[in-house]
């Protein structure tokens, strides 16, 4: 058992499909330490005094160290970085569903803004911000030149207050310019409802500190009165993961007691983990096991799985879970392949260091790293097609981790991610004009008719419970 306390969190809106593990340093603790590159601390320290000396301006010296550090970090992957104490901050006030801002999940790809997946019922999503738009301008402030905390903060700030952001999108010719109007963004975590009679619908939007106590009052109400449902569709779609522990509890809501659910394994022991579908690996901070309450019958409904691009780390870990299992059918597109842990070490000062420790993998042993989850059954976004090949994955970010496991996983390509955001393709009329800007689609409503990918969904458990009852 390791001597170090671990509390999984989120980075809420700072970047998506997080796996948070914080840590009290259990590095500093090791008695051996490896030898100092003293000619590379020479060379550091030279240019160190050659800024102090003959930069045109005064460089105080806090500023210099905190650059190195975040430059040290952001460049390991694009999941590592320094966390000043606000950014620390938001990333422990994240984990409550309840924050500050416009409610994107963002990252930071050739020193631009990527938007990874906006949040549902926020000012972002109602905007139609979309996956993979890259933000170049904040207000007036060029992004190019900040990090991606001093880009945050200045997304984030007082509610009612308006900001203005200018995005390039694959497809359009022209930036596009949205003003938004912050909020305090309170995400809900679980919504469900009996979509028609005997069959259900419960939506994970994000993993939260509430998410398995929530998932169980939901199931609850759709089993109540006696309801007994045929289907149940579990909706991943555009989840951007969370808490490790809320994707345990979760996958825990649907298999057998104590069949593993997902692996860890890194260079340290910390890191060389096993969780099972029991109470020791998803319970936290309550005496009472949060699935307590759950139906029974909720263990054998049958299940379909929708996830797409968007569905990232601790939904790819549920996907991944119930597919190995077989305990659901997945169906719609590939997953964004967020398969990496990331654990946050203090420091003095209220800051911390967010730092890539471990790959995670399946029951079965798949790396989902820079490759996600392969449905069972390939469904696009609509009838005629899917806009997922627009969409950013972590195979498309610079300086990813590789897959250690599958040598098919993509290979790097780190100017993607810019290349689908800024390349013009503007149709021209007759007159060999650019056509007028469309109006932003409406927002897909989930569940509802118009959502292709649910009715195909639901289509598919009509026809498992029809071979069930044959083979009962």
């Amino acid at each position: 058992m390791s001597k170090a306390k671990t509390i999984s969190l989120t980075v809420g809106a700072f970047v998506a499909g997080a796996l948070i593990s914080l840590h009290i340093p259990a590095l500093a603790e090791k008695e051996t330490k490896p030898g100092l590159p003293i000619d590379e601390l020479r060379t550091f320290a030279e240019v160190y005094s050659a800024i102090k000396q003959g930069y045109v301006e005064p460089v105080e010296d806090k500023k210099m160290i905190t650059n190195a550090i975040s430059g040290m970090l952001s460049n390991l992957d694009p999941h590592s970085a320094y966390l000043d104490a606000d950014a620390f901050k938001d990333l422990q006030v994240g984990t409550q569903g309840e924050f500050g801002g416009l409610g994107i999940e963002v990252g930071m790809e050739d020193g631009l803004v990527k938007v990874i997946s906006p949040i549902e019922d926020t000012p972002a999503y109602r905007a139609g911000v979309k996956a993979g738009d890259l933000i170049f301008k904040l207000d007036d402030t060029p992004v190019k030149g900040l990090s991606l905390s001093e880009a945050v903060k200045k997304m984030r700030g007082k509610p009612k207050t308006p900001i203005k952001i200018s995005i390039l999108r694959k497809g359009e010719a022209k930036p596009i310019e949205i003003t938004l109007v912050r909020e305090v963004i309170k995400v809900q975590s679980v919504k469900s409802k009996l979509v028609e009679p005997g069959y259900g619908w419960v939506r994970i939007t994000q993993f939260q500190e509430n998410t398995i106590s929530e998932l169980a009052k939901h199931l609850g109400t759709l089993y109540k009165d006696g309801n007994k449902l045929n289907g149940l569709v579990l909706d991943l779609r555009n989840d951007p993961g969370g808490l490790l522990h809320g994707a345990i509890g979760v996958s825990a809501a649907f298999l057998p007691p104590d069949v593993k659910v997902v692996s860890t394994d890194g260079r340290t022991e910390d890191a060389k983990q096993e969780f099972k579908a029991r109470v020791q690996d998803y319970q936290r901070g309550t005496k009472e096991d949060p699935l307590k309450l759950l139906p029974i019958e909720a263990k054998n409904v049958p299940m379909v799985v929708l996830v797409n691009g968007g569905s990232a780390s601790a939904s790819e870990i549920v996907a991944g879970a119930l597919q190995d299992h077989k305990r659901a059918v997945i169906v719609g597109t590939q997953t964004f392949g967020k398969g990496s842990v990331q654990s946050v070490l203090p420091l003095p000062g209220n800051t911390a260091i967010k730092l890539t420790t471990a790959r995670y993998y399946t029951p079965s042993g798949r790396s989902i790293q820079a490759k996600g989850i392969t449905p069972d059954i390939v469904v696009e976004e609509s009838l005629n097609g899917s806009s997922a090949g627009m969409r950013i994955r972590e195979a498309d970010l610079d300086r990813h981790l590789s897959n250690d496991r599958d040598k098919e996983a993509p290979k790097a390509d780190p100017k993607a991610a810019a290349k689908n955001a800024i390349k013009p393709g503007k149709e021209k009329d007759k007159n060999g004009k650019e056509e007028s800007e469309e109006e932003l689609p409406p927002r897909l409503e989930y569940a509802s008719k118009s959502d292709y990918q649910f009715q195909q969904a639901l289509i598919l458990l009509k026809g498992l419970q029809i071979m069930q009852n044959k083979a009962q």
